[in-house]
């Protein structure tokens, strides 16, 4: 993959994203957990640089079964519970928070705005956890979720599961897709045509983009066009403007297969 040289090359896209980042409103990126890969730690960190890189100011809400225990202080004084990780960049450990935070129709949407605000300098709030909890979180908001998965079956039937849920349950049929690979960029690109596949026959669901994240890549590596892209479709997305695509995931090993 080649590095994203610059953010934006073209100017109407740009303007769109200054408009964005001077707008009071913010971007809920939700990602469901997959407990099938080893790597979410590397995706999100990704992700967050591939939003970064365009310039925006992240806040990741890291609520998943797998993440990290909440300080004991979350409930007494949640702001001072949110680290800041680097340059416009901040970070709450929120294992078990969604379903503690539950109204008595079982909706935790007053909890994910109570704590988006806690940063409200934030373009985007990145939010991580179990598919069930993201149907609790986001009501009926309009996102496009952002997928993981490894190479493995085991992950991408995983994927396919948060997507069905998510699309079941939130009305959402707008995906993107993080594969974490090992410089294997051909069968990254044939999961991806995989999930791609089963969306539209069994869900008739989009994957919009999707970009490999290679695990033994150094943090301070450049971030890839294709997840440049993916990013710069989820920011211009909120305003309704045209995504930057990258082209139709192809069938590049003679036929679509389904799931295993």
């Amino acid at each position: 993959m080649t590095a994203l040289s610059t953010p934006f090359k073209d100017s109407d896209q740009a303007a769109g994203l200054r408009r964005l980042f001077a707008a009071p409103r913010q971007q809920i990126v939700p990602v469901p957990a997959n407990r099938q890969i080893d790597c979410s730690g590397v995706l999100l960190e990704r992700l967050s640089l591939g939003f970064s890189a365009l310039g925006a100011r992240v806040f990741v809400i890291d609520a998943a079964d797998s993440s990290p225990e909440p300080h004991e202080l979350v409930d007494i004084d949640l702001p001072a519970c949110i680290e800041r990780l680097g340059t416009g960049v901040h970070y709450l450990a929120a294992r078990g928070l969604p379903r503690r935070h539950v109204n008595t129709r079982g909706s935790s949407e007053a909890w994910l705005s109570a704590v988006a605000e806690c940063v409200p300098q934030a373009d985007v709030v990145i939010v991580h956890a179990e598919a069930r909890d993201l149907c609790r979180l986001l009501g009926r908001r309009e996102v496009a979720p952002v997928l993981m998965s490894e190479l493995s079956s085991e992950s991408l039937t995983e994927a396919y599961a948060a997507m069905k849920l998510l699309s079941q349950r939130c009305g959402l049929m707008a995906f993107d897709l993080l594969v974490g690979m090992a410089s294997r960029p051909r069968r990254a690109a044939r999961v991806a045509e995989r999930l791609a596949s089963c969306a539209d026959n069994f869900l008739s669901a989009v994957l919009r983009s999707w970009a490999a994240v290679d695990r033994d890549q150094p943090i301070t590596a450049p971030v890839s066009a294709e997840l440049g892209r993916l990013a710069a479709n989820q920011l211009t997305a909120l305003e309704g403007q045209a995504t930057l695509s990258l082209p139709p995931v192809r069938a590049q090993y003679g036929h679509a297969m389904a799931l295993d």
